[in-house]
């Protein structure tokens, strides 16, 4: 791989690393408590979404840390080491948790009696977001599941062909 390609992915890495973190610590927090603010009513559900808004941003921020890895190992020409199906899972498993809050998210709001100040309008987009956001999380770790096992093919002729030369 192209060291220009691997600097600029990790920069962008980097980049999304860090405004992540900057949304996990101001943004996130802040948000829900001008959302209390403007309508006291959702109150009791600030603290729970907004620490499963966190934990999603996480997710992201762990598989991201793990694409970091696999850069490298590629830059070093060591992408078919057995270490790196290691790396994979990581995404997978991060992947698998986040599309788990989504679904979470997505089954209490639509149980839940959450009250609105309007026609509930605000309810229906977030539940949408939950469930756009599961179908999205559960397409991308099956894409990896399926990445992971061409790797593990990719790996395994390489293997063959190293001991037939």
């Amino acid at each position: 791989m192209h060291p220009l390609i691997t600097a600029a992915l990790r920069a962008g890495i980097t980049m999304v690393i860090a405004f992540g973190l900057f949304g996990q610590v101001v943004i996130i927090p802040t948000t829900a408590a001008d959302e209390v603010d403007r309508f006291p009513g959702y109150a009791p559900f600030a603290t729970p979404y907004t620490v499963l808004a966190v934990l999603g941003v996480a997710c992201v921020q762990v598989a991201l840390v793990a694409v970091w890895r696999l850069l490298g190992m590629a830059r070093h020409g060591a992408i078919f080491a057995p270490r790196a199906f290691r790396w994979v899972d990581v995404v997978i498993g991060s992947s698998a948790v986040a599309t788990a809050l989504a679904i979470g998210a997505a089954a209490h709001l639509a149980v839940a009696e959450i009250p609105s100040p309007d026609d509930g309008m605000e309810i229906t987009g977030a539940l949408a977001a939950a469930v756009t956001a599961a179908g999205i999380g559960a397409s991308f770790a099956m894409l990896t599941v399926i990445m992971r096992s061409l790797l593990r093919k990719a790996t395994a002729l390489q293997t063959e062909m190293a001991e037939v030369i």
